[in-house]
């Protein structure tokens, strides 16, 4: 069974930029989280989030660089966190949690693309692991702050790159098949999608919605470990090597990039919504022939896929979320499950 992908109204379109989104959105007094919130994207995310009233943390594997980065924005705290790392999450979630501050909006916007075979600690391969692993441990650990919010956004950064490849569940780590960063990529880009269906379901009832979302094809950081050919290859630069724009075709300012996941985690025209996967400001249709088109590819939005990550990542993470607004560990969750 697929989820519903179907356009609405939305006053904005693939040229609205992160101002345009956020003009007259008043955050005041509420608490955003920005994985990737001192560079691209998120830096834009951050700021705008920021100059709207609201609290922004950011956690940063170097605080130091991200301090620099975000120096002269106000409300806006940093703190150490490494997605690649358990404990790390572990600590961050569990320091946010200790100051009592309920989370209203966690936006998921850091990540690795097209990166050479790396693995975590667990043997993880290290797209899928900080893509999505490190993203649902994060939510994991924050989801009694997100249900203390009362109303709360999830929006998870994914890519049209997820219409590479959907995952693979009978070889997520690339430990029988070679390794092909691109598909890995795809891979963990589909997760992303998979993650905000499944949690929409389990948040929904305790006003918490998430979404996924496509920002643009954008030359940034992300791009780091791509050669000048493959960038090239993309045909993203004019012949002055400058980026070309069209955001009609995908090729967007960061300001426009950010725009997306700014409207999914503040509009009021997606009240009552989630479990979505958007782009250019709109909830986007299936896509079920055209690799690299506008649309999100039918297996990115499938309800079962969508179960059988969330119970792979139980399982690999040993964490989960309860309805009463707990996490818990995925042995505690069944040992409860059993006795019902």
């Amino acid at each position: 069974m697929m989820t519903l992908q179907k356009p609405i109204q939305s006053e904005f379109d693939a040229a609205s930029t992160a101002a345009q989104v956020m003009a007259g959105v008043d955050l005041t007094g509420r608490i955003a989280i920005v994985t990737g919130g001192h560079s691209g994207i998120g830096l834009i995310t951050t700021q705008s989030l920021a100059a709207a009233g609201a609290q922004v943390i950011v956690p940063a594997r170097d605080p130091c660089q991200a301090l620099t980065t975000l120096a002269g924005v106000e409300r806006v705290e940093v703190l150490q966190m490494d997605l690649m790392q358990a404990a790390s999450v572990a600590a961050f979630s569990r320091r946010v949690l200790d100051s009592g501050r309920p989370v209203a909006m966690l936006i998921n916007c850091a990540g690795v693309m097209a990166s050479p075979l790396m693995r975590d600690d667990d043997g993880r391969e290290s797209q899928f692991a900080t893509n999505h692993l490190g993203h649902y441990r994060l939510t994991c650990g924050l989801w009694p702050a997100l249900i203390a919010a009362g109303a709360a956004r999830v929006v998870s950064v994914s890519s049209r790159g997820h219409q590479i490849a959907g995952v693979d569940f009978d070889d997520i780590d690339f430990t029988r098949r070679p390794y092909d960063k691109w598909v890995a990529y795809g891979q963990s880009k589909t997760a992303n999608a998979l993650f905000a269906l499944a949690l929409d379901r389990r948040g929904r009832d305790r006003g918490v919605r998430a979404f996924s979302v496509h920002p643009g094809q954008i030359l940034t950081n992300l791009a780091r470990h791509l050669s000048s050919a493959e960038i090239a290859a993309f045909d993203v630069l004019d012949e002055h090597g400058r980026q070309r724009l069209n955001p009609q075709a995908g090729l967007k300012t960061v300001e426009q990039g950010a725009a997306t996941s700014l409207w999914c985690a503040t509009s009021p025209t997606l009240a009552g919504l989630g479990g979505v996967y958007c782009e250019d400001c709109n909830i986007t249709s299936v896509n079920d022939s055209d690799v690299g088109r506008k649309g999100v590819a039918p297996w990115a939005v499938d309800h079962e896929y969508a179960e059988r990550l969330w119970a792979l990542s139980e399982q690999l993470t040993g964490m989960t979320i309860s309805v009463s607004g707990t996490t818990t560990s995925v042995v505690s969750a069944r040992t409860r499950s059993s006795a019902n």
